[in-house]
């Protein structure tokens, strides 16, 4: 195991005023409430899902308003929207389809004209129009400040059931519906509506610490998001537990040393990551997609951005089974059948990159050579069903593994990692999709059986990947394509049939990057520090640590990295990935 100084809050650094505590926050509205010189003045709180409501109703009370309106009274009644909503929630236990619905969906349009009629009658005064969809309700307005939530909170507050849902009180349900309706629904229909809100914005607010508000102008959080975009930087992980989870990364990551385990760290993943922004020494945090929205070309770059549109392709996440257990046994959908089936237009091909294992490690990957799809399945349906438990080593291939091997993984192929292991996946994002087939007979946090898809996945099993097809072109496919003094650059994936190319460069010198107008992913694979810089200057040095992903958006074009600090001398080494031409 090798121990870091990995960084669990980088931040990007930028000049400008956060104005903290309600009632700052309070007399700054007041303050530009007056520069309008009107009789009547419109305030819009726009809340992101999540949001403590009860919260940003007692904070606004200091702006002593002539009128508070809710908009969560004009949404329409909470049995006309699961009905609406059935289609995309479905009821499985955890699959949905991808919402087409919009924000103005889920109201009442009578109780938005009354609503509207009451605010055209009033002629003068403040008034406050506060909650999810406060816009659309109001219409017409002077000022607009937005709430905003990213996800890995969500997630916390769902656990606690402090979070409703759009429209909706589901917050007593059990955490897997709660986040089936967010992640099919909820997120979607807020993300709609508030890249629809960007340009009419005036202050950001960052409520993710109970208690703490802070805000910001929507000018300056804009700012940041292009600098962002023309530096490297790295998104804030966040760590779960899970009942498979391991002990690496309570060393490696300064963790939590009481805790049972930790199975996940979300280190790339824009769409639940935040960014945090330390603007004149105060940390600020907004969830990192919305730089994936306002920045994307910049970002992804031209070509990454007409085939993804606004989405962030690549995932880079830890996956911790040392000292723990087996993931599940299981397999991903191919392209037609996340399409046809959830509404996703592209699916989760997978690698495992080793960051470290044990000497007894092993991944589970493809299908044995001649084996009958019919009796495996059967077989999964019998240990599911209570009965014998399912022999995965007579149908599935088991490798074994050590530090830096990579086993690729494209969509179809059935897989695993063993106990032991310590694995960086490369992926494409949209994770949610793993049909499960064997979960080794145990519970999980909840102390309930994990949900088990063996009828999706035996629908989507490539069975022809078998023993030699895995060996041939699944297992350490490195092909060294450039050297120098000091250094030397590897392909080592992925697949053909995926779309995320993948390079390792080992080096005790400087290392000249480029983009491939795509946007990079990186990880410090080996070696304790680098540091990353431009050869024209066009952004500041960037430190990084082992086990750090980071990110560098296309528009950067040109970038080295060399070993820094502890580790100048000897040979270090990363991993990056960037979506193929």
């Amino acid at each position: 195991m090798q121990f870091s100084n990995y960084d669990k809050t980088p931040a990007i650094f930028i000049e400008g005023n956060v104005i903290s505590g309600w009632d700052a926050i309070c007399d700054q509205i007041l303050d530009h409430v007056r520069q309008f010189n009107k009789n009547k003045v419109v305030v819009v709180f726009e809340l992101y899902t999540g949001t403590d409501y009860q919260e940003l109703l007692q904070g606004i009370s200091n702006l002593s308003p002539q009128l508070i309106i809710e908009s969560g009274n004009s949404f329409l009644h909470c049995e006309v929207i699961r009905k609406k909503t059935f289609h995309d929630i479905t009821d499985d236990e955890v699959f949905g389809y991808m919402t087409g619905l919009r924000m103005e969906d889920f109201f009442d349009r009578q109780a938005i004209t009354l609503i509207r009629r009451e605010l055209f009658e009033i002629k003068e005064g403040l008034v406050v129009v506060i909650g999810t969809g406060a816009s659309l309700v109001a219409g017409m307005f002077d000022l607009l400040v937005y709430a905003d939530m990213p996800r890995w909170e969500i997630q916390r507050r769902m656990k606690r059931g402090v979070v409703h849902g759009l429209a909706m009180d589901d917050s007593q349900l059990p955490f897997s519906h709660q986040y089936k309706r967010g992640y099919f629904v909820d997120w979607r229909v807020c993300d709609q509506h508030k890249k629809q809100l960007f340009s009419r914005m005036n202050y950001i607010m960052d409520t993710t610490c109970g208690g703490q508000p802070k805000m910001i102008t929507a000018g300056l959080m804009f700012r940041a998001l292009k600098q962002a975009s023309t530096q490297p930087f790295r998104v804030v992980p966040y760590f779960d537990p899970g009942p498979w989870g391991g002990q690496w990364m309570k060393e490696v990551c300064d963790l939590d040393r009481t805790a049972p385990n930790f199975a996940w760290c979300f280190d790339c993943v824009p769409e639940e990551n935040s960014l945090l922004l330390n603007i004149s020494g105060t940390l600020f945090e907004i969830p990192a997609i919305n730089l994936v929205f306002c920045e994307s070309r910049n970002l992804l770059g031209e070509l990454v951005e007409a085939r993804f549109g606004k989405e962030f392709p690549i995932r880079f996440d830890f996956l911790d089974t040392m000292d723990g257990g087996n993931l599940s046994l299981q397999v991903h959908p191919h392209t037609e059948y996340i399409r046809s089936c959830f509404g996703m237009q592209y699916t989760q091909d997978e690698s495992y990159y080793l960051l470290d294992a044990k000497e007894d490690a092993t991944v589970y990957l493809g299908m044995k050579t001649g084996i009958d799809p019919l009796d495996m399945t059967g077989r999964l349906k019998e240990a599911q069903s209570g009965g014998k438990p399912f022999d995965a080593g007579r149908f599935i291939n088991r490798f074994p593994t050590r530090r830096h091997d990579h086993f690729l993984i494209p969509a179809g192929t059935v897989h695993c990692s063993g106990a032991n292991a310590m694995v960086l996946e490369i992926s494409a994002t949209p994770y949610i999709f793993t049909f499960k087939m064997w979960d080794w007979g145990r519970m999980g946090l909840d102390g309930k059986p994990r949900p088990i898809n063996i009828g999706h996945a035996e629908n989507v099993i490539r069975w022809d990947r078998d023993t030699a097809f895995a060996k041939d072109e699944l297992i350490n496919q490195i092909e060294v394509i450039a050297r120098g003094e000091g250094w030397r650059e590897e392909r080592t994936g992925l697949h053909p049939f995926e779309f995320i190319e993948t390079r390792r460069h080992w080096f005790k010198v400087k290392v000249h990057h480029q983009t491939h107008n795509s946007v990079n992913v990186l990880n410090l694979v080996q070696g304790r520090e680098a540091i990353v810089e431009s050869p024209e200057g066009r952004f500041e040095p960037f430190v990084v640590h082992y086990a750090e992903t980071f990110i560098i958006p296309e528009t950067v074009k040109d970038y080295t990295v060399r070993p820094y600090g502890a580790s100048e001398g000897q040979e270090i080494a990363t991993i990056k990935a960037f979506v193929s031409s």
